[in-house]
């Protein structure tokens, strides 16, 4: 499962948009919130409607790239978070540019492919 980066820049998201561009359940992005104290998205109090930020959506990936891809618990996930939070990012950017590499690779084969 990859990452959607097909996604436009706007200031807030909705938890359907988040998880569209995650490539995961609505219900587990609701239970990461519970898990992880640092993804705290703004909620408008009258309806309870999740709004995410850029930021938002940065810390998922980051979770999403320790539990999904590197396969961490989650309480092994938080930990390593909360005390390798600039390697974890780093790793995650890294991750992302390869599925961007792995994504044109296949393009370029399909290509080759309908050459022949």
């Amino acid at each position: 499962m990859t990452l959607n980066k097909n996604y436009n820049t706007k200031l807030y998201y909705s938890i359907k948009e988040v998880a569209q561009i995650i490539g995961v359940n609505e219900s587990t992005l609701r239970y990461w919130e519970t898990e992880f104290p640092n993804l705290k998205p703004k909620t408008v109090t009258s309806t309870k409607v999740r709004q995410y930020t850029e930021k938002d959506i940065e810390d998922i990936k980051v979770i999403y790239n320790l539990i999904k891809v590197r396969g961490f618990k989650i309480a092994a996930a938080r930990k390593y978070m909360h005390h390798n939070r600039d390697t974890v990012d780093r790793s995650a950017k890294v991750l992302e540019t390869l599925l961007d590499v792995r994504e044109q690779l296949k393009d370029l084969k399909k290509r080759l492919d309908s050459l022949v």
